[in-house]
C-alpha cells in the first residue's frame, strides 16, 4: 500500500459557520454593551446635581438665600473635572428661595436633560428616542425606571 497522508484542517464551510455564529453573538451583545456603557456616563450628571445641591443648601444655611450678590446661583457648579458628558446650569428663583440645578447631556448623553430643585426634588424633564421619561426621577432605564 501506498503511503498516505493523513490532512487534518478545518473546511470553509465550517470556518463560515463559526463565522456566522461569532456575528450573531455580537449583534446580541453590543446593544446591550452600548446600554450598559451609556448608562454609566449618566451617573455623572447624578451624582454632580446630587452633590451641588448640597452645596446650595450649606450656601443657603450661611445666608439665607440660593443667590449670591451677581443674582446667580450662591455655590459654583460642579468642578470642571468631573465634567465630561453633562454642561450645568442653574436658575434661582423667588427672591432667591428657589433654585433649580440642570444637566444637559452633550456627545454621547445628548438628549438627557436632569433637574433637582431647594426640595430635593428630581426630575428627567427631556430623553433621546426609545427612553421614558420620569417627572419624579432620574431615570436610570430605557424603559423609564429609576
Amino acid at each position: 500500500m501506498p503511503n498516505i497522508r493523513s490532512q487534518s484542517g478545518f473546511t470553509l464551510l465550517e470556518l463560515m459557520v463559526v463565522c456566522v455564529i461569532v456575528a450573531i453573538l455580537a449583534a446580541i451583545g453590543y446593544p446591550s454593551y452600548t446600554a450598559y456603557v451609556l448608562r454609566g456616563e449618566l451617573t455623572e450628571a447624578k451624582t454632580n446635581l446630587a452633590d451641588w445641591s448640597v452645596r446650595m443648601e450649606q450656601y443657603y444655611q450661611d445666608n439665607r438665600s440660593y443667590q449670591d450678590a451677581s443674582g446667580a446661583c450662591g455655590a459654583a457648579g460642579p468642578a470642571a473635572a468631573s465634567v465630561k458628558y453633562f454642561t450645568y446650569s442653574c436658575s434661582v428663583g423667588n427672591s432667591g428661595q428657589t433654585f433649580t440645578g440642570t444637566a444637559t447631556g452633550t456627545g454621547p448623553t445628548a438628549g438627557f436633560t436632569f433637574t433637582i430643585d431647594e426640595a430635593g426634588d428630581k426630575a428627567t424633564t427631556t430623553v433621546p428616542s426609545g427612553w421614558t421619561t420620569a417627572a419624579s426621577c432620574w431615570v436610570s432605564q430605557s424603559n423609564g425606571s429609576c
